[in-house]
């Protein structure tokens, strides 16, 4: 399809496996292949020579017929934007896409385009992680929380799986000293790069494309921090735990997982437990959930 489509190809799953194990990010099926045909005056011919492409592929593997439907052009990569909005979190901070101007208000502002990667702060784990950072943040001027955190701007982050970097950004305005955010995705780093520098904190966001084990193995200025966050999804999370997830937290420190549905929490939670992690809080909204875990160290 590819060779009549100058805007290229899109393969979409069309399944959701929600508690496998073995979740290894590649797409399920079936599949739905697709792709734009420009309306001109090439269109029926480019139609019959991709008719004949299919037809001989499918003399080697049988094949739906293919569909056709009209799209009015538009503009794709602006017309999106105008479905986001800013977001307020908690008590201090707000999300607004880079393409807005921020409202007027005390609240620190965090800016995010999110290009390729995922976290705009419109998805409820997103909003539970910051709210869960906000509150670490708040008890740290009112110095309710483990000795940890009562100055918050000493703490270092680890952000796994950071997407846009909006959980790392975000904890660096509301005063971290420093953080790493890793992501498997180049586009990812990619994004929150740009977002470190739209908000003013690239001087103290390092970003690295890699994994868990990167971390672990010393690949980057951070091996461990007092606040590591990962908003991923459950099972890749429970694979997490089996890779020692939970060496990243120093003792005393927090883990905050997401990407969590409500009935795949109990399962989190007792991984989490049995890496050494005591549970703090649970926060939810709707099907999603968020853990806080902390590695509690004797008296």
């Amino acid at each position: 399809m590819s060779r009549f489509a100058p805007s290229g190809v899109v393969i979409e799953s069309t399944a959701v496996i929600a508690n496998s194990n073995n979740f290894d990010g590649r797409l399920v099926g079936p599949l739905r292949v697709a792709c734009f045909l420009p309306v001109d005056d090439q269109l029926e011919e480019t139609r019959r020579h991709l008719e004949e492409a299919l037809w001989y592929l499918g003399r080697i593997q049988p094949l739906p017929e293919a569909q056709y439907r009209s799209i009015e052009d538009t503009n794709w990569a602006e017309a999106w934007k105008q479905h986001y909005r800013p977001i307020q979190i908690g008590r201090k901070l707000i999300v607004v896409p880079a393409w807005l101007e921020a409202p007027s208000g005390e609240r620190e502002v965090v800016r995010i385009d999110p290009g390729m990667a995922f976290g705009t702060g419109t998805h409820p784990s997103t909003q539970l992680c910051l709210e869960i950072i906000e509150g670490l943040a708040g008890f740290a001027e009112t110095q309710k929380v483990s000795k940890t955190f009562r100055v918050f701007r000493n703490v270092d982050v680890i952000d796994l799986g950071c997407g846009s970097g909006i959980l790392a950004i975000a904890a660096l305005k509301l005063g971290a000293h420093r953080a790493l955010g890793v992501d498997i995705d180049a586009d990812a780093i990619a994004a929150a790069r740009e977002n470190a520098e739209l908000n003013g904190v690239a001087d103290r966001l390092e970003l690295g494309e890699g994994s868990l084990a990167d971390v672990l193995a010393g690949s980057y200025s951070l091996r461990q921090a007092p606040l590591v966050l990962a908003n991923i999804l459950a099972p890749v999370i429970l694979r997490m735990f089996d890779e020692g997830l939970s060496e990243l937290v120093t003792p005393g420190g927090l883990l905050v997982v997401a990407g969590i549905l409500a009935e795949q929490a109990e399962e989190i939670t007792a991984a989490a437990l049995r890496s050494g992690l005591q549970l703090l809080m649970t926060r939810q909204e709707g099907d999603w959930v968020a853990l806080a875990a902390n590695k509690y160290t004797p008296p």
